[in-house]
């Protein structure tokens, strides 16, 4: 076993629950790699199961946050021959991220692009993954595809606006606020929505010659929901990757059949092994080039000591961040 320093949650509550601790860490089995993790960001469900709203699956610490990670391969199971001790690697993690050491499948493990550094890294898999996966593996998005991007300057959706661009999709952001649409430009974002009243679709329809949108990459979830229909074009599929808007509304069924549209719902965290896997090697395959091209790169809002777990709490629900919140250990 190995001794760990973790964040750890003590009940369900306001930042307060949180602190710092000791765990202990197993071995690494056969097909694993043991990581000694130097950066790990934060994510909308690590504030959701401090509040006891989002539960650790199975297998994973009940109490130590964290879904993604980045960090040094410290020891290796049987079997595996890809990693050697010392490789730069990142990845996701059912939970347990935020802690100095974390034990993860080889097959899940992704290496960190040259010369980029590892807090950079701790950016990326959780988003750009989750990103990846709803626009090409649910939504199937292609080039000249309409994609409204809710939520765009949020870490999901700094991803997906880069991933929409780099495979000559046409993407349409919104945000309730209008800086960060602003910033959003400097990532290549052209068409940009301000969002006050929760109405979008006649602007999204003016944007694609009455159309709609192609594919809809949701965040909000209920309160987006009626309006998401009607933005939608024909034949088009709405991705719900969250729900900061509620979980339960009515749903137009005769404009969604007369649209023979598609409403996927879709999560990486409980997905069973092998999905995992799969999807991580297709990402390494198709985009982890692109950010040693320069085409992709980690949207980083702020780093922050671990220490300061709860202050990144409280920014993250202030919604005061632009883009990954990350949080390293000294």
């Amino acid at each position: 076993m190995v001794q760990a320093r973790a964040v750890i949650i003590d009940g369900k509550g306001e930042v307060d629950v949180l602190r710092i601790g000791q765990l202990e860490v197993r071995e690494p089995g056969a097909g694993e790699l043991l990581v000694e993790v130097v950066a790990a960001g934060l994510n909308r469900a690590d504030t959701l199961q401090r509040r006891g709203r989002y539960p650790a699956p199975p297998g994973a610490p009940a109490n130590v946050p964290g879904l993604e990670y980045a960090g040094k391969v410290a020891r290796i199971g049987a079997g595996v021959s890809d990693f050697a001790v010392g490789d730069h690697v990142m990845g996701i993690v059912g939970g347990g991220g935020m802690a100095t050491h974390v034990v993860v499948h080889a097959r899940e493990a992704l290496r960190v692009p040259a010369g980029m550094s590892l807090t950079d890294a701790a950016a990326i898999p959780e988003v750009f993954l989750t990103a990846y996966d709803a626009l090409f593996s649910q939504a199937q998005v292609g080039m000249g595809c309409d994609v409204l991007i809710h939520a765009v300057g949020s870490g999901v959706g700094t991803a997906a606006l880069q991933l929409a661009l780099a495979c000559g999709a046409r993407p349409i952001g919104t945000s309730r606020s209008a800086d960060k649409l602003e910033r959003c430009k400097a990532l290549g974002l052209r068409d940009a929505l301000v969002v006050s009243d929760k109405k979008f679709a006649l602007d999204v329809a003016a944007r694609t010659g009455g159309r709609g949108a192609d594919v809809i990459l949701d965040t909000v979830g209920a309160a987006y929901l009626a309006e998401n229909v009607n933005a939608i074009a024909p034949l088009g599929t709405i991705v719900l990757i969250g729900l900061m808007g509620g979980a339960s509304a009515e749903l137009a069924l005769g404009l969604l059949l007369a649209k023979r549209a598609h409403v996927v719902g879709t999560t990486l965290r409980s997905r069973p092994l092998e999905e995992k896997a799969a999807l991580a090697q297709a990402f390494a395959h198709a985009a982890l080039p692109l950010f040693e091209r320069g085409v992709l790169k980690p949207v980083v809002d702020s780093v922050l000591p671990m220490d300061d777990i709860r202050t990144a709490h409280e920014r993250m629900e202030n919604n005061d961040s632009f883009g990954k919140i990350v949080l390293a250990w000294s």
